[in-house]
Order: structure tokens, then C-alpha cells, then sequence
């Protein structure tokens, strides 16, 4: 796979999983009480093929990192597992609410009754997503294969995830914006995510343009 290549590859995942972030979202808040099973299997599924995406594209950044530089790669390892950590609890917890919502004859709302998934979406994730941004800003100041911002941006996200971190002291209801479920925490969250994913795609796949004609001429120079 040449560099351009993991580029595109790297950038189209990030701007698929973004996407399907930025359509899962809203569908939390579009009843007041506990939603029909249709809304809540429609976001989990949603949620799922965000989530395949946001594996595919942290496997091809750390492939993205060796090739740039290989110094750095084990940077790049440990962004691509704590992402892959981060996607695993995900599934978990949507894995979770499904079966609940799917078992039960009544409309429930999973985010308050599935206990099991509370520290799952809060503090686990945040923790693991933080990791992840930590190293990904590392990589890319480090190794200079994107531009600063995605690197200086994704430290900062890393340190308001980390501050959602003590959540699970703060009780499961979800209109507490600090709560282990609360909307900050889980929601506020997923959102800010789903729209650097974006921006950080987009900016991928856009700088294959600039290393294909470095790469055509080093191959003609050969």
C-alpha cells in the first residue's frame, strides 16, 4: 500500500465514521420519555457502523505512521489500542442496550436502564479515548504527517475527556450534564468526536494529493 493510498484510506474511514456519529447523535433526544425500539435499534445500528469505520480508520493511521516515519511507529501502536480498546467497550455497551430493549415487551430508555452500560459509555471510554487522542497529537506533531492543528486539537480533546473521567461519582441521570450517563459526558462528547473526525478525515484524504506527485517523481527518478 503506498502512502497515498493510507491517506485516502485513513481520511474516507474517519469521514464515514464521523458521519454516522453526526446522524446517530440527535436520535437521543428525539423523545422525552422512553423511546420506541425502532429509534433506539436505529441509533445502535448506526452507532455499530460508525464504530466498524473508527477501527478501520485507526489500524490504517498506525500503517499511515510507519510508513511517514518509522521511529514513531510506536506511537501509532498505541493509537491504534486504545482506539480499538475504546470502539470494543462501545460495541459492548450498544450490545448491551440492544439486548435489553429487544428482551423487554415495553419501552424502555436503555440509557438509564441498562446499568451495566453507565461506566462503559462514561468513565471507560473517556479514559480510553483520551489515550488515544494523547497519542494520535503525538504522532502527528511528532512525525509532521498532518497538519498541526489535527495534533493540537487532539490533545486538547484528550484533556476535556479526561475531565469526564471522575463521572461514575456523579449518579446515572441523564439531564445531569455530569453524571456517569449524563449528556455532557456521553452525548456532548460523542458529538464534539463526530465532528473532529470529520474535519481530521477530510484533512487526510486531502493531503494525498500533495505526497502523489512527490511519490510519481522519486519513482521516475529511480
Amino acid at each position: 500500500m503506498s502512502e497515498a493510498i493510507a491517506r485516502r484510506l485513513t481520511g474516507l474511514a474517519a469521514v464515514v465514521a464521523a458521519v454516522a456519529l453526526i446522524v446517530q447523535v440527535p436520535l437521543y433526544f428525539l423523545y422525552s420519555g422512553p423511546p420506541p425500539d425502532v429509534n433506539v435499534l436505529s441509533r445502535l445500528l448506526v452507532g455499530i457502523v460508525a464504530l466498524a469505520f473508527l477501527v478501520v480508520f485507526v489500524t490504517a493511521f498506525r500503517e499511515l505512521v510507519r510508513r511517514v516515519c518509522p521511529d514513531h511507529e510506536w506511537i501509532g501502536s498505541i493509537a491504534f489500542a486504545t482506539g480499538l480498546v475504546y470502539a470494543t467497550v462501545t460495541l459492548v455497551s450498544m450490545g448491551l442496550e440492544a439486548g435489553a430493549v429487544i428482551a423487554v415487551d415495553h419501552p424502555i430508555d436503555p440509557t438509564i436502564d441498562v446499568s451495566g452500560t453507565y461506566i462503559l459509555y462514561g468513565s471507560v471510554s473517556r479514559l480510553m479515548l483520551a489515550l488515544f487522542l494523547t497519542a494520535f497529537g503525538q504522532a502527528v506533531v511528532r512525525t509532521g504527517l498532518l497538519p498541526r492543528w489535527t495534533g493540537r486539537s487532539a490533545q486538547v480533546l484528550a484533556g476535556v475527556n479526561l475531565v469526564f473521567v471522575p463521572s461514575l461519582f456523579f449518579g446515572n441521570d441523564p439531564a445531569f450534564f455530569y453524571a456517569a450517563n449524563g449528556w455532557a459526558t456521553t452525548a456532548l462528547m460523542g458529538f464534539v468526536l463526530s465532528y473532529w473526525l470529520l474535519a481530521v478525515g477530510i484533512s487526510t484524504y486531502r493531503s494525498a494529493a500533495r505526497v502523489a506527485p512527490a511519490a510519481a517523481a522519486t519513482a521516475l527518478r529511480a
